[in-house]
C-alpha cells in the first residue's frame, strides 16, 4: 500500500521533504559515526539524507521500496539506490550505521521484528542504528500509507532478539513547520 502511495506521489512527496531541516536529528547521530564511516541509508525517500552524509565525507548505500523515489534520490545525489523492501535487503558488506529515518514506520506490526533483524545482520557489531517513529500505540492507514507507530515499549517489542539496543530514545516535533504537533520517537540504537 505505502509504496503504491510513494511509486504515484514521488515528486510532491520529494518536494515536501527534501528541504526540511534535519540538523537537530543530524546532531544527534553524528557524535555516534567515525570519520569517513560507510551509512546503509535504509528508506532513503527523496535522498534528503544521503545528500547530507555524502557532503560530510561518509559513504553511503541507500536503499528505498520506492522505484520512483530511488530515481529522485539518484538525480540529487549521484548515487545508485537499491529498490528493495528492508526485509529483502542482501548485503556482502556491513555497515558502520543504519540510517532509517521515518521509513521502518511503514512496515506492518506483523513483519517488523523481521525488518529489524535483517537489518542487523548488516550492521557491524557496535554499530549504530536510528529510526523514528509517529509516536503511538497503534498501526493506522492514511491516504494510502500505512503507519506502525511506536512508544518506548513498542520498540523494545520491535528490536527483540535482534541484537540491537537502545543507547539513546528521545521525543520531538515534526520537523515540518505546519506538522509542528505530532510527535516522533527517536532512537539510537547500538548493535552488541
Amino acid at each position: 500500500m505505502s509504496v503504491d502511495f510513494y511509486n504515484e506521489n514521488a515528486k510532491n512527496f520529494a518536494d515536501s521533504t527534501v528541504n526540511v531541516d534535519m540538523n537537530i536529528i543530524y546532531d544527534a547521530f553524528l557524535p555516534y559515526l567515525c570519520k569517513g564511516c560507510h551509512i546503509l541509508d535504509a528508506g532513503c525517500g527523496s535522498g534528503r539524507d544521503i545528500k547530507f552524509f555524502l557532503e560530510k565525507g561518509f559513504k553511503v548505500t541507500a536503499i528505498d521500496a520506492s522505484f520512483e523515489l530511488a530515481k529522485i534520490a539518484k538525480k540529487l545525489t549521484g548515487i545508485d539506490v537499491h529498490v528493495c523492501r528492508f526485509e529483502k535487503f542482501k548485503s556482502e558488506i556491513t555497515f558502520d550505521a543504519v540510517w532509517a529515518c521515518a521509513s521502518l514506520l511503514h512496515v506492518p506490526l506483523k513483519d517488523i521484528n523481521l525488518a529489524f533483524k535483517n537489518l542487523s545482520c548488516c550492521l557491524k557489531n557496535k554499530g549504530y542504528f536510528y529510526c523514528s517513529f509517529k509516536y503511538g500505540n497503534d498501526e493506522t492507514n492514511r491516504g494510502g500509507r500505512h503507519f506502525t507507530n511506536a512508544t518506548e515499549e513498542k520498540l523494545d517489542l520491535f528490536i527483540e532478539n535482534t541484537g540491537l539496543y537502545p543507547e539513546k530514545l528521545w521525543i520531538s516535533d515534526d520537523a515540518r513547520p505546519e506538522r509542528r504537533h505530532e510527535k516522533w520517537l527517536n532512537a539510537i540504537l547500538v548493535k552488541k
